[in-house]
């Protein structure tokens, strides 16, 4: 950090002047893109959708095109723009930004703006992840199921703008945490792919070699006992209606050792997470291995086959699996037990790399997020320039 002292003690040892958003800048409201013009070539353009589930905090080429003659009636950003999506259905993503840094003018949609600017375009980018900005933001939040923040609200944000010799140095620092988090991101997908590869591999069996059952023959399942948020006594045991993670925490448990849990209703109809612990299973079933047939083994062999767990769903509104689909619908290999166990200590270590939050490659990356996060508020935390 000695370089980043120096270059603060050279351009502003008095402090740094904290300006609104509209005093070094101006929003500029995109206009009128639907994803129905989408092409494949010609003018480049960003929807305010793609901001927060494609780009990242700046980009030099789009993921879509438009047709140029559309694209002339469109507001354009240009080198160094910020495109900033301002209507989500989260707090989280309003005014996530994108700083642009092609060479050439992309077209923007509306509820999306533009500010342009004479800063270092990365760090205003930056400066929006920022607990400062963040926390300003939430003020001039408007609307319930759609949230949305305007051009003249963000303008009244205040940031930091030091000169632009520390602000790169700024940029250069955190880019570097940003490209290790990357690199270990790109690792974990390479591994998640030779995970996938080997399971593939070790679950497939020849239907002559192995006995094949049906999964309600080789597990006992039963139906949870749907509680609410409402009904739930506050304690340590997780409530499990979908995902990975817990919905609740209850005072109670209604299944204790390992177990498999599918989802039953919902967008996660029929995913299944292992358990071995007390749990509390509401909006889902429990299976429980028949003798013979090692527990961690049938869960890999379901996860393998999570896509058609997801297939099974059935109805109009909340779609939901019931037991007679998972009990007769889903056949399991069962290889001897050594074979099993064999097969499981290698998926486990596979597993445990690429899943588990306390160690492996998501814990390693969690660690470099809060790093990053940590140094990123402290180096957009200045004293304030006295007027």
């Amino acid at each position: 950090m000695s370089r980043i002292d120096d270059l603060i003690a050279e351009y502003c040892p008095d402090g740094v002047k904290h300006q609104t958003l509209g005093e070094i800048g101006e929003f500029i409201r995109g206009n009128g893109i639907q994803k129905r013009d989408f092409r494949d070539s010609g003018f480049g353009c960003i929807h305010y959708g793609q901001i927060y589930t494609y780009y990242g905090l700046f980009a030099d080429h789009t993921k879509s095109f438009i047709d140029p003659n559309l694209a002339e009636k469109r507001k354009k950003a240009y080198k160094g723009d910020l495109v900033i999506a301002t209507t989500s259905e989260n707090e989280e993503d309003v005014c996530k930004a994108c700083a642009w840094l092609g060479e050439e003018p992309i077209a923007i949609s509306g509820d999306a703006y533009i500010f342009r600017h004479h800063q270092n375009p990365k760090y205003i980018s930056y400066c929006f992840q920022s607990e400062l900005f963040q926390s300003q933001k939430k003020k001039y939040i408007t609307g319930t199921k759609v949230l949305r923040v305007n051009g003249d609200a963000m303008a009244k944000i205040h940031v930091p703008v030091p000169p632009l010799p520390v602000q790169e140095e700024i940029v250069r620092i955190l880019d570097s945490f940003s490209s290790l988090e990357a690199e270990l991101e790109a690792e974990l997908e390479a591994r998640r792919k030779q995970y996938a590869y080997y399971r593939n591999e070790l679950l497939t069996f020849d239907r002559e070699r192995v006995q094949w059952l049906k999964l309600g023959e080789a597990a006992f399942i039963n139906k949870g006992t749907y509680i609410t948020k409402k009904q739930v006594i506050p304690g340590n045991i997780p409530v499990i209606l979908g995902g990975v993670e817990p919905a609740y925490w209850h005072s109670e448990s209604n299944h204790d050792g390992e177990g498999i849990v599918i989802s039953r209703s919902g967008a996660n109809a029929g995913f299944a997470s292992y358990w071995n612990e007390p749990i509390f299973v509401s909006d889902g079933f429990v299976l429980d291995a028949t003798p013979g047939i090692d527990m961690r083994f049938l869960f890999h062999v379901l996860k393998k086959q999570q896509a058609k767990l997801h297939s099974m769903k059935r109805g109009s509104g909340v779609p939901h699996i019931n037991s007679k689909m998972l009990a007769n619908n889903v056949a399991i290999p069962v290889p001897p037990l050594e074979e099993q166990q064999h097969v499981v200590s290698i998926l486990d270590r596979f597993d445990k790399l690429t899943n588990d939050l306390s160690s492996g490659l998501p814990a390693e990356i969690e660690a470099r997020r809060k790093q990053y996060e940590y140094y990123r508020d402290r180096l957009l935390s200045f004293d304030e320039l006295a007027v």
